[in-house]
């Protein structure tokens, strides 16, 4: 078990080294500047920007000066922010997104769950159909979309929230109705062909021919082995739920992580994109690494030698 996290440990680092280095060449790719769109700023200023920020030096100096900044967790300096730290900025706006990213993501797994369990043990019923239905509206609808429309219908038109905000309770209802969606609508499929698929196995057969109680068959073996492919799933879902914060943090003007990224793109601010955009692959990347160990708690059947599944 060491081994398998430590192999798995190893090769998170491996890819967040690949990140940083494609984010950084892929910002000194692009033409220009971050200084020229500002408007009536005299070339000499320019330059002394430049300067500042360490852009006039050649691209292997400044690639071996981030990697070593980023090592003690320096993110750098704002170029659009005066004199505010990238890493201060993020944790600042961050704690709206991570409330906004775990009420969805609770959300997303227990209704998702439950309705795929409803969906498998009222197969080819009213229920399933409408499940099913829900699931692939649900999947069929981008979030985007979807967001605009419940904050047109219960924001505007009914008045039962605010439009845009995250000030009370009542303002997570519609950003994360409209984040969790999706993940949902894949949950319940995925626990309805799970569950499907276990309620037809030997080994609950041999349950009932034991004439074990059936709330035991379900807790002890229908729930247990249907959710694992939920758990593989979490790792993926959390990456969706991310980076699909981002859109919707700007419908519902939520001052978040994602509202901040949006900005900084558009603003040019390139230390801003580059930070983000790792603090992104480092949350994505611990969520995978923690998915992969659970998984392999929840499933004793998985045998783990030399750091490999096996």
């Amino acid at each position: 078990m060491v081994r398998y996290v430590l192999s798995k440990f190893f090769y998170m680092l491996v890819s967040l080294f690949i990140l940083i280095s494609a984010t950084f060449f892929l910002m000194k790719a692009i033409p220009g500047n971050p200084f020229m769109s500002e408007k009536n700023v005299p070339p000499e200023i320019q330059a002394r920007l430049m300067e500042q920020y360490g852009l006039d030096k050649p691209v292997y100096q400044q690639y071996f000066k981030y990697l070593g900044d980023i090592a003690t967790g320096d993110l750098g300096i704002s170029m659009k922010h005066q004199n505010q730290e990238v890493g201060g900025i993020i944790l600042q706006t961050f704690s709206a997104s991570l409330k906004l990213g775990i009420f969805a993501i609770i959300i997303s797994v227990i209704v998702g769950v439950l309705l795929g369990m409803l969906a498998a043990l009222y197969h080819r019923k009213l229920i399933d159909n409408i499940a099913m239905v829900l699931a692939v509206l649900g999947i069929a609808v981008p979030s985007f979309v979807l967001a605009s429309l419940i904050q047109y219908l219960f924001a505007q038109k009914l008045g039962w929230f605010n439009v845009m905000g995250f000030d009370g309770p009542l303002d997570y209802v519609l950003p994360v109705a409209a984040l969790s969606a999706q993940p949902i609508a894949f949950i319940a499929r995925l626990t309805r062909s799970s569950m499907l698929e276990v309620l037809h196995a030997d080994y609950i057969k041999t349950a009932k021919a034991k004439g074990l109680n059936w709330m035991t068959i379900m807790f002890k073996h229908v729930i247990r082995n249907g959710i694992l492919p939920v758990v593989t799933y979490i790792g993926p879902m959390t990456a969706n739920v991310i980076t699909g914060s981002v859109v919707i943090e700007q419908i519902f003007g939520i001052g978040g992580i994602g509202k901040v990224f949006v900005d900084c793109i558009t603003n040019r601010d390139y230390t801003m994109i580059m930070g983000v955009t790792i603090f992104y692959g480092v949350l994505l990347m611990l969520a995978r690494f923690i998915t992969d160990i659970v998984y392999v708690l929840v499933d004793p059947r998985i045998k783990l030698t030399g750091g490999k599944e096996g």
